[in-house]
């Protein structure tokens, strides 16, 4: 097993120490980069809010950057995934998450703190990157909450010469893909030449929920896993590790 890991750039560092220590190859070619958005208004919302939601490690960052600190201790603050319930608590931020078993939208969903008794009237405010998905927004709004959204980064494509860098994979042996969203599996499709496709069916995609499952699938990529979260142990679960 040869693994490709595409986080952005200083996020694959936890994944790269984990596979050196089982003795596994890796490389990483990040395959998405972020930078900030300016938002004004978002930190009025966020002062304003009863309950916000990170959707992202980097919906954390970018949020403590314009806020600065200490954070409001009366609000609810929580976290999808492992790995941003960790970059909230680093910030010595109390947060809720996910549940283990399904760290992601579904699964933000069965806390009780979330339940239409205690969103109805609310003030709920989700911290994410330009453009995320409605998913979330639209089951809360039916759930009775005022949703508005503070969108503190946005996702752009590095650039990278498409034969050099599938070129460069290949040599390496690479047989195992990491990719933790659904715009990193976009990136990729995106830059992969034609002819380089057959390769890309035959490699082992690791994907961290079912919708990007669905979006790999329908990509016409068959040997797919759902890691059914993004962080490090449940991608090394899936990987057999």
């Amino acid at each position: 097993m040869r693994v490709l890991l595409t986080r952005p750039s200083g996020r694959n560092q936890s994944m790269e120490d984990a596979l050196r220590q089982r003795g596994i190859p890796s490389l990483t070619t990040p395959l998405l980069a972020v930078e900030p958005l300016s938002n004004p208004e978002g930190e009025t919302l966020f002062h304003q809010a009863d309950i916000i939601i990170f959707i992202s490690t980097n919906a954390v960052e970018f949020a403590q950057q314009a806020i600065g600190k200490p954070w409001p201790a009366n609000k609810h603050y929580v976290a999808v995934g492992e790995a941003t319930c960790n970059a909230l608590s680093r910030l010595g931020i109390k947060v809720l998450s996910a549940p283990k078993a399904l760290q992601q939208t579904e699964g933000l969903l069965t806390l009780a703190e979330l339940q239409p008794a205690a969103v109805n009237q609310q003030q709920l405010l989700i911290v994410r990157g330009q453009g995320g998905r409605e998913d979330l927004g639209e089951a809360l709004r039916q759930r009775g909450a005022k949703l508005s959204y503070w969108e503190v980064y946005r996702r752009t494509c590095p650039a990278y010469d498409p034969r050099q860098l599938c070129q460069r994979w290949q040599e390496f042996g690479i047989d195992t893909i990491v990719l933790t969203s659904g715009e990193v599996l976009q990136n990729l499709l995106t830059l992969l030449p034609k002819e380089y496709f057959p390769w890309l069916q035959a490699c082992h995609i690791i994907v961290p929920s079912i919708r990007v499952e669905r979006q790999a699938l329908t990509a016409g990529l068959p040997r797919v896993t759902n890691a059914a979260a993004a962080n490090s142990q449940a991608v090394l679960k899936a990987l057999a590790l």
